[in-house]
């Protein structure tokens, strides 16, 4: 477990605490995640390529732009123009496109992601995962904070390890959805190497971000012991 890596969803941080909170951040974690919703593809809108430019703004820690939308090439090319490190798919909304989408961000230097919804198989996206630099398991429903935890879903993280070991796959296997201290043993058994943190797991956790961080990694620390 030494090489998990924390990725913070700032979909739900304190935005009225914005440069206090990343200020911190930026010299504990990884990467940070960004939900970017279009109000289609799910009920909900948030983020956008604008709050990725604040970002970059006071932080050099790389972003993964998580794309809940129903015109990916729309989106991929605004995430483009703001220098987005990550961008990450549905495979839900990509077939038809996926090659020339893969191609399109590998050529200007940028990763590429592919999100797997919790009844998605992982056959799904066997045509091109050779090209992956990441994969994320959506552990709950996408589309808002706070769903309940799908216990099922930690199967395709397993079986992700197991094809990149048989493999020499290089993407990171990252989970998003409901990671906290009552979920942090169950998902250390099947070992992902990104941990995207919310609420739950981070923010909510204290008003002061150095006493939330804190708390987050002792609660992960302890779930070690279970596991």
């Amino acid at each position: 477990m030494e090489n998990v890596k924390f990725s913070p969803s700032l979909m739900t941080m304190d935005l009225d605490k914005f440069s206090e909170q990343i200020t911190f951040l930026n010299e504990h974690v990884e990467s940070y995640h960004i939900d970017i919703m279009d109000g289609h593809y799910v009920p909900n809108i948030t983020l956008s390529p604008w709050f990725i430019e604040q970002v970059k703004k006071i932080s050099d820690v790389p972003i993964s732009a998580h794309l809940m939308v129903t015109e990916p090439s729309f989106w991929v090319d605004e995430l483009l123009k703001v220098d987005t490190d990550y961008i990450c798919i549905h495979a839900e909304v990509v077939n038809g496109v996926a090659y020339r989408l893969i191609h399109k961000i590998h050529d200007h230097g940028k990763k590429v992601g592919i999100v797997l919804n919790p009844e998605t198989p992982v056959e799904v996206i066997k045509p091109y995962i050779q090209y992956l630099d990441k994969i994320t398991i959506m552990t709950v429903d996408p589309g808002f904070a706070g769903e309940k935890f799908i216990d099922e879903t930690l199967d395709k993280i397993v079986e992700l390890r197991k094809l990149r070991d048989e493999h020499q796959y290089k993407y990171l296997i990252e989970m998003d959805g409901s990671s906290n201290k009552k979920t942090f043993s169950k998902i250390q058994k099947a070992n992902p190497d990104i941990y995207i943190l919310g609420r739950s797991g981070l923010f909510g956790l204290d008003e002061r971000i150095d006493e939330a961080w804190h708390k987050m990694k002792a609660d992960f620390n302890d779930a070690l012991t279970e596991v």
